[in-house]
């Protein structure tokens, strides 16, 4: 494949075990912390399956390799080939629709244009929405004989149980959840408040009421773009069946997304208090995950022992777990802060 890391290697091995064997699967599920990376691997899977004069084949004559110039390994690459379907996050908060699902079944029903057989991809499948997911569960399980079916993600963790269950996972790479501007600006803020603060009950309350308010911010703000952008808003006069579900799908998906997104914000909090513990530890020279929160890191550093700081990282990860169960937010939150040494 097109990384050259050893779990990609690995990867690449077992694929192609599989095909020399017969065995290819019908879906799945590529994990890794690059995400063209992943993208990269699809394209060279896609092509191993269509091209027109693989290099080398197995001994029941699938192919091992592709030749990588041909017609169909060439669209393939620009992804302008007919028999693979690509599927990004769309839409504002840049999530997979139940429409844009619903369109890539259509399309693995139909046959092939030219090639032996279909492929679809969906990249970030980590953002498909509750609604899209479970519409997709019936053919990710029984997919269109000659299909095979590609989910990449850099955070499998948020991929629906019921939907890496009917795949087989891939590792490419140890999954990351990166940080994007306003987390980095947001957790940059935070860490200067810890530094500030003072020992004390009080202190520690503000700074769950920071937290808060900036996730309660979060859910506000989705839940205007997700109902200004839902189909009760644009067909009022739709059946009371009907207006029902979507209420439902509704609800879900500003679910779904605000957890995803409070997800970024705890693991922004986190990549923090590892360049704490980093410093506090003696492993100044150490790159930091959050460059821009040094000062307040040494500062924070300089009042812990190291274990105590490793300790924090402990916590915090506790914290983050618990809060996929059904405990309730501000609670787990609390506890979570309440046990930090800063």
């Amino acid at each position: 494949m097109a990384a050259d890391s050893t779990p990609a290697r690995t990867a690449a091995e077992l694929l192609r075990r599989s095909l020399a064997r017969g065995r290819l699967g019908h879906a799945y599920l590529f994990s890794g912390d690059d995400l063209d990376a992943l993208e990269a691997a699809a394209v060279d899977l896609a092509r191993l399956l269509i091209c027109e004069q693989p290099p080398e084949r197995a001994e029941n004559g699938s192919p091992l390799a592709s030749c990588g110039i041909c017609r169909q390994c060439r669209r393939i690459a620009a992804r302008i080939h007919p028999d693979v379907t690509w599927v990004h996050p769309e839409s504002k908060i840049r999530q997979i629709t139940v429409d844009q699902t619903r369109e890539v079944i259509r399309i693995l029903n139909l046959r092939p244009a030219e090639a032996p057989r279909k492929v679809a991809v969906f990249v970030a499948a980590d953002r498909l929405n509750p609604g899209a997911a479970n519409a997709f569960l019936k053919t990710l399980e029984e997919p269109p004989a000659g299909s095979v079916i590609l989910l990449l993600s850099t955070e499998p963790d948020r991929v629906l149980e019921t939907m890496i269950s009917r795949c087989l996972r891939l590792s490419f790479g140890a999954g990351t959840v990166p940080m994007t501007d306003s987390v980095r600006t947001w957790v940059t803020g935070f860490a200067a408040s810890v530094a500030e603060t003072k020992s004390g009950l009080l202190s520690r309350y503000r700074l769950l009421g920071n937290l808060l308010q900036g996730l309660g911010e979060i859910r506000v703000a989705l839940e205007e773009v997700l109902t200004a952008e839902s189909p009760l808003t644009k067909y009022v006069d739709a059946s009371g069946d009907q207006k029902e579900h979507w209420e439902k799908e509704l609800v879900a998906t500003i679910e779904s997304e605000y957890r995803r997104r409070r997800g970024e914000f705890l693991s922004g909090i986190l990549a923090w208090l590892r360049d704490v513990w980093l410093i506090a530890d003696g492993h100044g020279t150490a790159p930091l995950f959050l460059p821009e929160a040094e000062v307040a890191s040494r500062t924070v550093a300089g009042r812990l022992e190291p274990g105590s700081a490793r300790r924090n990282l402990d916590a915090w990860e506790r914290t983050h777990r618990l809060l996929y169960t059904n405990v309730q937010e501000a609670l787990a939150l609390e506890v979570g802060l309440l046990r930090l040494h800063l």
